[in-house]
Order: structure tokens, then sequence, then C-alpha cells
């Protein structure tokens, strides 16, 4: 049987994810997190006596994974349910936080590891990235689509950047001209 995880412990990995979607890993300290999250700094140590990396490692597989369930959801619809959804979580995100936030994942792959070693941080992101990336190839495979792990690719890498350019223009028209094209993109792939 597995013992659920505590409160506090999901407080911090949300926290920790919140901050990094923000700031980048680079600017967020344990105390940071612990404060965001409004938890005892010393559970922070207790449970991630790894420290920064365990913690923003579980951060990262925590955004992943909330993304991950979104899609799953959406893509027994389909591959423009799929996408849509994808499209919507980003823009929602956008929008609540006032461009202040985008997406954990993509923060921590571009930020370089110290001493330029690969890191448990950016295998999660990679891990994250492609699991999004799976489960859109798969969607649209299933519905008859060519192409489909490119096309799967082109989805994520198109919806980041286009996260990017909403954030540094704090507007959504960026996700807005990218989800069009996407979609029609989409939708000529897939058999009629």
């Amino acid at each position: 049987m597995v013992k659920p995880e505590p409160e506090s412990r999901r407080q911090l990995v949300a926290g920790a994810a919140d901050m990094i979607r923000r700031r980048g890993i680079g600017a967020t300290s344990i105390r940071e997190v612990a404060k965001h999250a409004q938890a005892p700094l010393g559970s922070t140590y207790h449970y991630f006596p790894g420290g920064k990396q365990q913690l923003a490692t579980e951060a990262v597989r925590f955004a992943g994974d909330t993304v991950a369930r979104t899609l799953d959801e959406k893509l027994r619809d389909g591959p423009l349910d799929g996408l849509r959804a994808f499209l919507a979580l980003w823009r929602e995100i956008l929008t609540d936080t006032d461009f202040q936030a985008g997406c954990p994942v993509l923060a921590v792959a571009i930020e370089q590891p110290a001493g330029g070693e690969s890191s448990s941080v950016h295998a999660a992101a990679a891990e994250a990235f492609d699991g999004w990336q799976s489960r859109l190839a798969d969607s649209l495979r299933q519905n008859g689509a060519d192409a489909a792990e490119q096309l799967a690719t082109l989805v994520v890498a198109a919806v980041e950047g286009a996260v990017v350019l909403c954030r540094a223009h704090r507007s959504t028209q960026p996700l807005d001209r990218v989800a069009a094209q996407l979609d029609k993109l989409i939708s000529a792939n897939l058999p009629t």
C-alpha cells in the first residue's frame, strides 16, 4: 500500500513549479519556495534531502504530469481536441498570471546546469516534452495522420515558442496565431 503524499510536500512541489515558471530555476531558492508555499523551511530539507535539485526535478515532473493529464483527457476525443486543450491551458496560464508565468519545463530546459553537466532537472524536462509529443503523436497516428511524430514535435515546439513570445509582448496574439495555423495543419493531415 502506497502512503499518500503529505499536503505540505505537495505544496512545496507545486510552489516550486510556480516559482520556476515565473523566474526560472536559477532565481528560485529553497527558502523562497518554502515561503511561497507557506510551508516550514525545515520541511523542505525533510522532504527533499537532495536539496534544490531534487525539489526542482519533482516540480518539473509535476508540471509535466499536469499537462499530460490534460492531454490524456482531451486526446480521447481526437488530436484537434487535444491540441485545442493544450493551447487553452497555456492561454489560461498566461492570462491568469498577467503574462508573468510560462512553462516551468521550458524554463529549466533553457538554463544550463552548473558545470555544464546534465542534471536530473534537465532529464525531467526532456521526459515531459517527450511525453507530450508521444501522446500527441499517438493520437495523430490513431486518427490516420501522416508524419505523426513530426507534427507532434512541431506542435510542442510551436506552442512553447508562442508562450515565450506572449510573455515578451504581454499579449496572447502570438499564441492565437500559432493556434490558428496548427489547427489548419492538423486538420489538413487528418483523413476526412
